[in-house]
């Protein structure tokens, strides 16, 4: 599995956010609640779009479909002075990711998830940190289309050596 290891440094975002879980997902009500406001973020850096999912600690320890997380769908800001009233914000601390590409629509992407925390993350010289994850949505991020790419940003530690 190809990626590669990213430290970046903190984000300021504005978004939109919703408890859920991934057996109750409530994804696609988010998105189209946060591009219905999008157009009022007057001072965002680029047009990439951010999907964040902040996990309690505990959440990777005894996986559970139902178990609930914080869902965002989100654009990165110069700064919080002017953030619509229907809009939140977030503050990505930075730190190191791995970073995988995703290929294909959404039904494809338990396939890409069940190989990153299934077989790469064990068998890496990384552990999972307690930080957001995220996924980058770019310029060749095309929704429900098999054409699709995405990046998948996972938080990792390296490893305690014995």
């Amino acid at each position: 599995m190809e990626f590669r290891i990213e430290t970046i440094s903190v984000k300021k975002l504005v978004g939109k956010r919703i408890i859920m879980s991934l057996s109750d997902n409530r994804t696609g009500e988010l998105w189209y609640s946060f591009m219905s406001g999008k157009k009022d973020i007057k001072n965002n850096i680029g047009s990439d779009l951010y999907s964040i999912q902040v996990y309690e600690p505990f959440y990777f320890n005894d996986f559970n479909p139902a178990t609930k997380f914080e869902k965002w769908a989100a654009i990165e800001v110069t700064d919080f002075h002017s953030v619509p009233d229907e809009m939140e914000t977030i503050i990505l601390t930075g730190g190191l990711y791995a970073v995988f590409l995703h290929k294909g629509g959404p039904v494809t992407g338990p396939v890409t998830f069940q190989n990153i925390f299934g077989m790469w993350l064990p068998n890496s010289d990384y552990t999972l940190d307690n930080r957001p994850h995220f996924e980058l949505l770019g310029k060749k991020y095309k929704n429900e289309d098999p054409l699709s790419e995405e990046e998948i940003w996972i938080p990792v530690r390296p490893k305690k050596q014995s």
